[in-house]
Parts: structure tokens; sequence; C-alpha cells
């Protein structure tokens, strides 16, 4: 599993369900750089029980991401097909109707292993058969990508761990309030508390405030 951040997001262009109803082609978070931070997160597969747990935990908070200018991005390796049929499953069935954001089909299985979320491999066999171990899909992985298209945070989660979207909204205003300020965060740090600057003198103030 590799470690993405402080380098360029991976690039790609893959279908993907935008709006809760319309499947796209050559869907790209290329289309984001210059103009907003990403929160791109992978879960493991449709209809299952954590992961609509959490699709609809972002879109509760959809609006606070959006106040910030970020866009939330999900992705698995189910086909569109399968995506646009969970929409339209009422929340109340297990389904993820009124989810908003887009959501990648990495059908291929080239997104979450260049992001480094891929559980499993591909092999061949004796007899030269392409085979995998593992079950081929995503972890529950999440990346807050910036404007320049670099990540800044990642978490990976397995699969019974479901993630925190709050701590997501806590990176992102981080990420916001170091590019505005020139300031580090340091542990908790919420929006609406100071920072320190990030030399030793910087510190020490800090720690004599606090």
């Amino acid at each position: 599993m590799s470690v993405l951040v402080g380098k360029k997001a991976p690039s790609f262009s893959a279908e993907a369900v935008i709006n809760g109803k319309e499947i796209v082609e050559n869907f790209s978070l290329d289309q984001y750089i210059g103009k907003n931070p990403v929160v791109f997160f992978f879960y493991p597969k449709d209809f299952t029980f954590v992961c609509p747990s959490e699709l609809h935990a972002f879109q509760s908070a959809l609006a606070e991401f959006e106040a910030r200018g970020a866009k939330v991005v999900a992705c698995s390796t189910d086909t569109p097909e399968s995506h646009w049929g969970w929409l339209q499953v009422p929340k109340n069935k297990g389904g993820i109707e009124g989810i908003t954001y887009p959501i990648v089909a990495d059908t291929t299985k080239t997104i979450s292993e260049a992001f480094g979320v891929l559980a499993g491999e591909y092999e061949y066999d004796m007899e030269g058969s392409l085979v995998a171990s593992g079950p081929m899909i995503a972890y529950r992985g999440l990346f807050l990508i910036d404007k320049e298209g670099t990540v800044m945070h990642q978490v990976v989660n397995h699969f019974p761990l479901g993630r925190n979207v709050d701590e997501a909204i806590r990176m992102v205003d981080a990420l916001q309030f170091h590019e505005e300020n020139g300031e580090v965060c340091p542990a908790n740090w919420t929006k609406g508390q100071e920072g320190m600057k990030d030399t030793f003198e910087g510190v020490a103030q800090y720690m004599s405030a606090n």
C-alpha cells in the first residue's frame, strides 16, 4: 500500500454517475485542478451495509464541504450500472437514493490500484492464466487533494471500520487555514482556533499560551 501524501494524485478518466442519475464518460478529478480541493473517497461495494452509512454521511455534510469550496467524489470497483441501480433504492431500504455527488466506477480496478487501496493482487498461475488473490475491491481510503492536485492527507480503513466525516471536514479546514495563514495546525486543532508558526519560537509561544 503506497503513501501518496506530498505527491500528485494519480490521474484517471472513467465512467461515473453524477447528480444521482446521469452516467457520464471520461470523468476525471483533473477538472478541479486550480479550482477546488477534493475529498476523494473509496468504499468497498455497492449494496452492502457500512458503505451506505458513509455515503449518506458525506451527503448530509455536503453543504459543509461546499461552503469551503471543496468537492466530494466517491469511488468503488462496481460498474456504473450498479451505482445507478443502488441510487434508485430508497435509504430506508438500504439504498443510496439522494446522493448527489459523483460516484466513479473503477471497473478496471486501476484507480484503486493507483491510489494504493486495492485489496488483492493480480497474478499468473502455473498455466499462465490470470488469477486474483484477495477480493479485488477497495479499502475505505480517503484522500484530501489540494487545488494543485497534490495529496495532502490520506487515511485508509479496513472494510469493517467506517470513517468519521467530521474529521474529513476538519482536515479541509486545516488545509485552508495553512494555505491562508502560512501557519501550521497543532494536535486537535479545529476551525476558529489559533495555529502556530512553523519555527521553534512559534511553537514555544503557542505552547506557553495554551
